[in-house]
């Protein structure tokens, strides 16, 4: 038995495979920005968390606002690259117009 028939069917589509991959990349940024607010305390942030009579509830919403807003974010980064090889650096658009050279005007005799 190889290992490839031991992966869910799901897990084999590399799309999948690289929305999944990014959004867990997106989850760990997330959780890693709210236990920095969390550490830095702006503005009393973390007193004012704990101080609820349900912190968790406060903690959830707080990490799922930034779950989905950076899982989406790199999922959608992960899709918009996918066609781009790392040497891909070609200008996209018309072709750029040189600039007109300055030539100072010299009086006439």
């Amino acid at each position: 038995m190889n290992s490839a028939s031991l992966q869910p069917r799901l897990w084999r589509a590399p799309l999948l495979r690289l929305l999944a991959i990014n959004l867990f990349i997106g989850v760990a940024l997330a959780a890693g920005l709210v236990g920095g607010l969390l550490l830095l305390n702006p503005g009393g942030l973390r007193q004012l968390i704990f101080a609820d009579a349900s912190p968790g509830t406060a903690l959830g919403l707080l990490l799922f606002g930034f779950v989905v807003t950076l899982g989406s974010t790199a999922m959608g980064t992960a899709i918009m690259a996918m066609g781009r090889t790392a040497d891909d650096e070609t200008r996209r658009g018309p072709p750029a117009r040189p600039a007109p050279a300055m030539i100072p005007a010299k009086p006439l005799r």
